[in-house]
């Protein structure tokens, strides 16, 4: 489905959390009306360069999306079907931790209008909970996600695994409790380790070590096995789903498609151009009191620059990307010869598709396909 997407940041938590790697989003509380009322403005300057393409999807995320004022997502929605309208169908997804208070805004979300909810349970083990640093518990979590699935026609929820000592028995039992719980979507990721989070400090002291390459890879292709079997096999790296439940979402970022950005630090692609955000709440605001919108950036990319985003990102699908939307300077054909008959990448004249072992190896993958001096810019 061609369109536009749109992501809102809502920047603020209401307690700092291990991913992030700054405090200027912690807040104890918010002046709702002037938020919603920048969040008003920059919206209406991305629909003025945007507004004849009618939107696809909507995606609140960001720090804690799930406890902003209902009446805030819903006038965030109502202006966005005035400046773009919508296309037949559009998922409108909210973000959520899976915290009693915000499971108990959960109806009033949805009569604003939100109709799919990405719930971040991580684990269903308390002791893995605990070292990744969340407040709720594993029964919380499940209280919530009941919740969710009595009150969102869609719901999707994530979890973390190849965690220090966990092995494939400890993975398979935990993803095939996740996958009776019947939800429609699953995005399921290795733990990496971020620069600037409490992880990487964890890593500089020698107190946690990411997976080894080999027991990753196993972790991985169990999850791809369990996955299937269930009827949620990957449509991305990380990300599963039963046929029509994918994230329309996210697979425009895949696709390449456009998608406008605002909020602090938020991101777009629109009309051939990068644009971000002032990531400091602060910053954000007085741009746009200043300007009437949030912009920090807003840069032309080359057709070298698209082709190489797209093929990036296409390459995480599992359906690839197609030939003819990638320039022809940009590939190494020689390298996509050797990749394929190395097992990597699919045979298709057509389209360049990794196979389940390249997507393994994806970054090393595009190192070796893109062609030319531009690659390592």
């Amino acid at each position: 489905m061609t369109g536009l997407a749109l992501y809102i940041h809502w920047p603020f938590c209401v307690s700092k959390c291990p991913y992030c790697d700054f405090n200027s989003h912690v807040r104890e509380s918010v002046d709702q009306a002037a938020w919603r009322a920048a969040l008003l403005a920059d919206m209406a300057h991305e629909a003025a360069l945007t507004g004849d393409t009618p939107l696809t999807s909507i995606f609140f995320g960001g720090g804690t999306p799930s406890l902003m004022p209902p009446a805030t997502v819903d006038a965030l929605i109502e202006s966005a079907e005035r400046h773009w309208g919508f296309a037949d169908g559009i998922e409108i997804t909210l973000e959520a931790n899976p915290s009693s208070v915000e499971a108990a805004r959960f109806a009033d979300l949805a009569a604003a209008g939100i109709n799919r909810v990405s719930l971040g349970l991580q684990s269903l083990d308390d002791g893995a909970l605990r070292f990744l640093g969340r407040a709720h518990d594993v029964s919380e979590g499940l209280a919530a996600l009941d919740t969710a699935q009595k009150t969102f026609r869609r719901t999707s929820f994530d979890l973390i695994y190849a965690l220090p000592g966990q092995n494939e028995a400890a993975w398979a039992n935990e993803l095939r409790r996740a996958l009776d719980f019947g939800a429609g979507h699953l995005s399921l990721y290795q733990l990496t380790i971020e620069p600037g989070t409490r992880f990487a400090t964890l890593a500089a002291r020698g107190e946690l070590g990411e997976a080894e390459p080999d027991r990753g890879a196993a972790l991985y292709e169990l999850t791809q096995e369990l996955t299937e079997a269930a009827g949620l096999p990957a449509y991305e790296i990380s990300n599963h789903a039963r046929p029509g439940e994918e994230s329309r979402h996210n697979l425009a970022y895949w696709r390449y498609q456009p998608y406008a950005g605002i909020g602090p630090g938020a991101h777009g692609r629109r009309n051939g151009r990068a644009t971000v955000r002032h990531r400091k709440p602060e910053n954000w605001m007085s741009a746009v009191d200043r300007n009437g919108h949030g912009l920090q950036a807003e840069d032309a990319l080359s057709d070298y620059d698209q082709g190489a985003e797209r093929l990036m990102m296409g390459l995480r699908l599992t359906e690839g990307v197609a030939r003819d939307r990638l320039p022809p300077e940009l590939l190494d054909e020689a390298a996509i010869e050797r990749l394929t008959a190395h097992g990597l990448l699919r045979p298709d004249p057509d389209r360049l598709i990794a196979t389940p072992g390249g997507r393994l190896v994806l970054n090393s993958l595009l190192a070796e396909i893109v062609a030319g001096e531009q690659a390592a810019a």
